[in-house]
């Protein structure tokens, strides 16, 4: 193992040392090329590679998304100025020693492209556009970029001392690591020395234009003169030839300069960007389609001024137009998206940003928070069902329980994932699921006459088996026993199941509040003589509704609660007590739930010793009471009371216990997490116009 180590690190060390020899042999041979003549076939592969190389720097700075990240444009920026200064100089001793016989063919190429194929007015137009270029780079681009450098390198110079206070602050007040401290400050450092390096390289931008509009006007007098007084060539020849040659050498040095300095000003006025060019064009270029339906609507008009070339303003108006309905419909959906996420809550408007943060930041009471992929359950292009369900398990539990559920904010989590759901309460997760899109959930309910092949699972809301099955399979699965259910449903199931487990937390003190503004209204007097006289405050009468909700009681009948309360107040404040008093005042509604079609109410009861026992384990506790049985005698009461739920269930009835009042919550808080199902019920609960039938008497094993 060791020797491979070895091994990889020598190779490691070869190529690095192989490309460091490189780099230092490339520079080498530019510095010697301003001396040693090159051949004509040289000349042209190199200047085809300077025109490569200025292509590649423009755009590798366009994709990049920090100006730092390119830390080497500086000095890239010397030596190919340096390398472009020897071609020029390696093309001007040539076209002078060759005249007419110089046989370059790029920059032959490029003359007879710009100038043409000849006379005088093909020299004088390419001269012109030569002049144009020279100018548009002196004077616009290579004068802009170092006046941005310069700008750029002194504030980043000035800003260093604060930002490094900023840092030190960060670290010491725990917010980052020193790790993190380090590496912030050499990015800050680097980025200094950068904008530093790029104030002095841009001055090789305007250098190279100025020395090579001085090339370019030796080449010409110089020619002319060789041409004309060394090699006796006509006076007409010669300028034609040397000019020609200047100006197609001039443009072809000038033209990777260009590519060049416009990366160079790219690099400079991109210091505030933290994306590429492309990114940045993108987003800040469609944030408004009004913008191009304005821009099209201009373009219509001047097409119907007379002399305006109509047939080119209208086909430029009708793609503004295009361009602007799609921005438009692309900008529609973000804002459906951005509604539909925060469907179920009330969006509140975003506040000044002053520096100061809120010093609460409030949690959702519910909130469904959904992997990417299921984000289609929510699109209102595709049906939007889930939200339709999520409104129809509030209205649902609204009826049932009496408690209006807040909305619940949907949110996308890219932490999940992508077919991963979770439900929480107050930003603590409650339950939690995956759906498979496109497939159903196949639930056994126990009546399956034949098993089908699928992907084994278990439903979410009641951990039944299940199994998953492609859509085009739901008929059979139904016609096998199957309870087939669709994603929407099994997350609006979901949901219904985890409001009954934890309605008590759903209710807070302002939910209460709200319950008690609303009924005021209509019953004033029963609202005024529980609060108005101070009865009871209003945590109090949340904890006896949270109590009830504990039991999935409704307490949609208010009146009779706060009625039942307002009795028993003056007598004692026991939380539990009134709850009680509460159920007792509640027994019809109770008792419904629960009886059958002729009025049967089935119910196991307790042996009268046993029932005794969990009576004296009542012990208090800061919560309240609850039963402490010794271990044992919890296990065998368990046990019993088990076998009798299953009997009873196994004869389709639910699984009720009837017992004294004073044992009635201590019956509860000893079974509640084996049998959190099952229904304690005391004997005042019971109302005289139902029939009680006593299915099973629960006894301890002897």
């Amino acid at each position: 193992m060791a020797t491979k180590a070895n091994n990889t690190n020598n190779v490691t060390n070869i190529m690095g040392n192989s490309r460091d020899l490189f780099i230092a042999l490339a520079v080498v041979v530019v510095v010697i090329m301003l001396i040693v003549p090159l051949p004509t076939v040289l000349l042209d592969t190199f200047m085809a590679m300077n025109m490569v190389l200025g292509l590649l720097i423009l755009l590798i700075v366009l994709y990049t998304k920090k100006a730092t990240d390119f830390s080497v444009f500086p000095t890239i920026l010397l030596v190919v100025t340096v390398f472009g200064l020897a071609l020029n100089v390696s093309s001007t001793r040539l076209i002078l020693t060759q005249g007419a016989d110089f046989d370059g063919r790029m920059i032959r190429a490029f003359s007879s492209f710009v100038v043409g194929s000849g006379g005088t007015e093909g020299l004088v137009v390419g001269f012109i556009i030569f002049i144009v270029i020279i100018a548009v780079q002196v004077v616009v681009i290579t004068k802009g970029a170092t006046r941005v450098s310069e700008v750029a390198a002194r504030f980043a110079l000035d800003g260093l001392p604060g930002k490094q206070m900023a840092i030190e602050a960060e670290f010491n007040s725990g917010a980052i690591t020193e790790e993190e401290a380090r590496s912030r400050k050499q990015d800050l450092q680097q980025e200094v020395d950068f904008y530093g390096a790029m104030d002095g390289s841009s001055k090789f931008i305007s250098g190279n234009v100025k020395i090579g509009i001085f090339i370019t006007a030796i080449n010409i007098l110089g020619g002319i003169i060789i041409g004309a007084a060394i090699h006796g060539e006509p006076i007409a020849q010669a300028v034609e030839t040397y000019i020609s040659f200047s100006i197609g050498d001039g443009l072809l040095s000038q033209f990777p300069a260009l590519l060049i300095s416009t990366a160079t000003g790219i690099v400079v006025t991109r210091s505030v960007s933290n994306g590429t060019l492309g990114e940045d064009v993108a987003i800040q270029f469609t944030r408004d389609a009004r913008i191009y339906w304005i821009g099209a609507f201009v373009l219509l008009g001047f097409a119907l001024l007379p002399g305006f070339p109509w047939y080119v303003l209208i086909p430029m108006a009708l793609l503004l137009g295009l361009l602007a309905f799609k921005l438009g419909q692309t900008q529609k959906r973000k804002a459906q998206f951005n509604d539909m996420m925060a469907a179920s809550a009330d969006p509140k408007k975003p506040k000044e940003d002053t520096g100061e943060m809120s010093p609460v930041v409030p949690l959702d009471a519910l909130s469904l928070e959904l992997g990417y992929g299921l984000i289609p359950l929510v699109d209102k292009d595709k049906g939007a069902e889930l939200l339709e369900r999520v409104q129809g398990v509030r209205r649902q539990s609204a009826l049932d329980l009496g408690l209006v559920i807040p909305k619940i904010r949907i949110i996308d989590n890219m932490l999940l994932e992508p077919s991963e759901y979770c439900f929480k309460i107050r930003g603590v997760d409650v339950g939690q699921g995956k759906i498979r899109m496109g497939y159903y959930l196949c639930i056994n309910p126990g009546t399956v006459r034949e098993e089908l092949p699928g992907e084994k699972t278990r439903d979410p809301a009641f951990g039944l088996p299940a199994i998953w099955i492609y859509e085009d399979r739901r008929d059979e699965a139904e016609r096998a026993g199957y309870t087939v259910v669709d994603p929407p449903s099994i997350i609006a199931t979901h949901l219904t199941e985890i409001i009954k487990r934890h309605a008590s937390e759903i209710l807070g003190r302002q939910e209460t509040q709200a319950i008690l503004d609303t009924l005021k209204k209509e019953y004033p007097a029963v609202v005024d003589e529980v609060l108005g006289q101070k009865a009871l405050s209003l945590g109090e009468i949340q904890k006896v509704l949270q109590g009830l909700l504990r039991e999935q009681v409704s307490i949609r009948n208010m009146v009779t609660i706060l009625e039942a309360v307002a009795d028993f107040a003056p007598v004692t404040r026991d939380i539990r007590f009134l709850t009680e008093k509460a159920r007792q005042a509640l027994g019809r509604q109770l008792c419904h739930r629960y009886i059958d079609e002729d009025r049967v109410l089935h119910v196991l009861t307790i042996d009268q010793g046993l029932e005794q026992k969990i009576i004296e384990s009542r012990v208090e506790i800061a919560a309240g009471v609850m039963s402490a049985l010794d271990p044992a005698v919890q296990n065998a009461w368990i046990k019993a009371l088990s076998r009798s739920v299953s009997a009873m269930q196994e004869h389709g009835w639910f699984p009720i216990i009837l017992c004294s009042e004073q044992a009635r919550y201590l019956v509860k808080s000893s079974t509640e997490r084996e049998l959190p199902e099952l229904v304690v019920l005391s004997v005042h609960e019971i109302v005289s116009d139902i029939t009680l039938e006593q299915v099973g008497v629960v006894r301890l094993d002897r």
